[in-house]
């Protein structure tokens, strides 16, 4: 019998009494079909999350709603003469529990549907005399025609319990008043939308914050990303020449830059640029200056040095990228231009720069993302200085910096949630709307 797709439904209305009594005792049809141990299995599980729904599961749940209410107390201890603090209730760990107790149910669930459409089908077999796998067929097509079960089972565990339940977690702050404000760290409440409606705010004081940083990390990301690019081929380009000489040693130069570790390069440029620093003092001896250029203190002169800084950093990978891209690019292609009278400035911008940008455009894409995210360069180089707009976000703050001080430094954990909830926003529209609309993704095949 070919492999059908079995709906749940399908199966409590086409079930025999076996294949419907797993609905209560899960594993039931299965372990009655010849799938001992498969079955028990499936039970031990059903058994463990009775146990932990009537021990924790359900108060996790029933304090979910609520977060808690009651408050540490104060009490005088008059034999000791000193407070006595009683624990209150923990709102941060009641959301945690409640959150994982929520993704316990969701699992059960998940198994449930699975092991009765399992039953179901093992009952299809077992009416057309087909034969049903025993544990060692089970195990033997684990390493067979199942295997990527096997080898994915445990990533995409590692992925749920360490990413998405952290994740899920995390947003849940966003609609809380978990923050220093009011004293809400240990004991705090849910507040539906009222911190995004802060954020996105034009007139709030957070609102006005969060609209230039945006405003900034859009313009950062634009030019790290693009002056990076089209420099770094620019850069691939010259050394690519026929007539260029030591080809290799250049190349290497400029590779050598990115075996340096990131973080040492970025504090060096950050105490060369200072009032004091290298730069400034070298240009005051030689008589081209008066007074310190202010690279760390104006907020102008400041974006201008993390941008160049960050070129610095980055065209050599831009270059590594597209060496290998321009060697691969025809040959014929250029003799024909150049046959029909194409001069260098139209070849670049008819054969080279579409072919680069076509076979690029994913990596622009992660580039741009990146940019925004990049929080090494902003805090190590400028600390997001050197004004603040308000009181927590600096003049070149990017969102990820000013999240950084959000929740480590100023303890906002809910605005530092929201904040993170818009960049996710923000990054999967734009990553999506401008690989869909590229030519990579549109005209794969036709390109060449």
């Amino acid at each position: 019998m070919e492999e059908r797709r079995i709906s749940t439904a399908g199966a409590i209305k086409n079930g025999d009494l076996l294949t419907r009594l797993s609905m209560i005792v899960m594993g039931l049809g299965i372990a009655a079909r010849g799938q001992l141990v498969k079955g028990l299995l499936i039970l031990i599980l059903e058994i463990a999350f009775i146990v932990y729904m009537a021990g924790t599961g359900i108060h996790r749940l029933a304090m979910l709603p609520s977060l808690g209410t009651v408050e540490q107390g104060e009490v005088w201890n008059e034999a000791k003469q000193v407070y006595e603090y009683t624990a209150g209730d923990n709102s941060q760990l009641i959301l945690l529990e409640g959150v994982i107790t929520c993704f316990v149910i969701a699992g059960i669930v998940a198994l449930w549907v699975l092991q009765l459409r399992h039953a179901y089908r093992l009952q299809l077999k077992k009416e057309n005399g087909e034969h049903i796998p025993t544990l060692k067929d089970d195990v033997k097509s684990l390493f067979n025609n199942n295997l990527h079960i096997t080898l994915m089972s445990l990533p995409c565990l590692g992925i749920l319990i360490f990413n998405i339940v952290p994740l899920v977690y995390m947003i849940s702050m966003a609609f809380t008043t978990y923050s220093k404000e009011d004293e809400h760290l240990m004991l705090f409440d849910w507040d539906g939308l009222h911190q995004f409606s802060r954020v996105l705010s034009l007139n709030g004081n957070i609102g006005k914050q969060f609209w230039h940083v945006l405003g900034w990390t859009i313009v950062w990301a634009i030019f790290a990303t693009f002056l990076n690019y089209i420099l770094g081929m620019v850069l691939a380009m010259i050394i690519n020449r026929k007539d260029t000489k030591w080809k290799g040693f250049w190349r290497f130069c400029f590779v050598l830059s990115i075996a340096v570790p990131q973080f040492v390069t970025l504090m060096i440029m950050n105490i060369m640029l200072q009032p004091s620093g290298a730069v400034n003092v070298l240009l005051t001896n030689l008589g081209l200056i008066s007074s310190p250029l202010p690279f760390w203190t104006n907020a102008t002169w400041a974006k201008i040095t993390i941008i160049v800084i960050n070129l610095w950093i980055g065209i050599p990978y831009t270059m590594l990228q597209v060496t290998g891209i321009l060697q691969n690019i025809p040959a014929e292609l250029y003799e024909a231009a150049r046959m029909d009278g194409a001069g260098p400035v139209k070849i670049f911008f008819s054969i080279t720069l579409p072919y680069m940008l076509f076979v690029t455009t994913p990596y622009l894409i992660t580039s741009f993302v990146g940019n925004i995210n990049n929080f090494n360069v902003i805090y190590l180089l400028s600390g997001g200085g050197p004004t603040f707009v308000g009181d927590t976000a600096g003049q070149t703050d990017l969102l990820v910096t000013w999240l950084y001080k959000l929740t480590v430094d100023q303890q906002y954990y809910n605005l530092g949630a929201v904040i993170g909830i818009m960049t996710f926003v923000i990054l999967t529209i734009v990553t999506l709307i401008t690989y869909r609309n590229s030519g990579s993704y549109k005209n794969e095949e036709a390109f060449m």
